[in-house]
């Protein structure tokens, strides 16, 4: 069966602004019923993560099924390399050309050389901040955090709240969260492991 998580990523926020704007995420969510303020042993990954508030409702889709989230919140702030778990991105898209670079074939088997850039990238960009992939179509040095990834699989930034075993969250919520987050771009990552 497995734990799902679903994770808001601020693809916007600084290394200096994750840490303030996490705290204002965290204020509203609990001021909203949607997780409580204390943190316990109830998230995969860190030691301590908020639980469920009792309007955790507010946050997911109604058509979603008949079960309550079992687990909670974890808040990452700090170069995280967020991604979706078990499976792999099938391609990345450049955001200059809008040409898709595929990973893997229909057979599902890892295309080597178009994967070694990026995967060369990710390990920059995780030790460092920063990291640049060169498309294969246009040419172009595209910093690795604007590609798209297939499934969403990948987000790259300092700041991720991270939410396992709850029911599909609502695009209004994802919306309003943005909104908390000082309208910064968001990504929505999620995966099973």
């Amino acid at each position: 069966m497995g734990d799902h998580f679903q994770t808001i990523v601020d693809l916007d926020a600084s290394p200096r602004e994750a840490p303030p704007l996490a705290r204002r995420a965290v204020e509203w969510l609990v001021a909203e019923g949607i997780v409580l303020a204390e943190r316990t042993d109830c998230v995969l990954g860190q030691p301590l993560g908020h639980p469920p508030g009792p309007n955790w409702r507010r946050a997911v889709a109604e058509d979603d099924g008949d079960w309550e989230p079992y687990d909670g919140l974890a808040v990452y702030t700090g170069r995280t390399v967020f991604h979706g778990g078990q499976g792999e991105a099938e391609s990345a898209r450049c955001p200059r050309c809008a040409a898709t670079t595929r990973l893997y074939t229909d057979s599902r088997e890892l295309i080597a050389e178009a994967w070694t850039p990026f995967s060369e990238a990710i390990g920059t960009w995780h030790r460092t901040g920063a990291a640049d992939v060169e498309c294969p179509a246009c040419a172009a040095s595209v910093p690795l955090p604007d590609w798209t990834w297939s499934d969403d699989y990948f987000a790259f930034a300092h700041l991720g709240l991270e939410f396992w075993n709850w029911p599909r969250f609502t695009e209004d919520f994802r919306a309003r969260t943005a909104n908390v987050l000082g309208g910064h771009r968001t990504a929505y990552v999620w995966g099973k492991i």
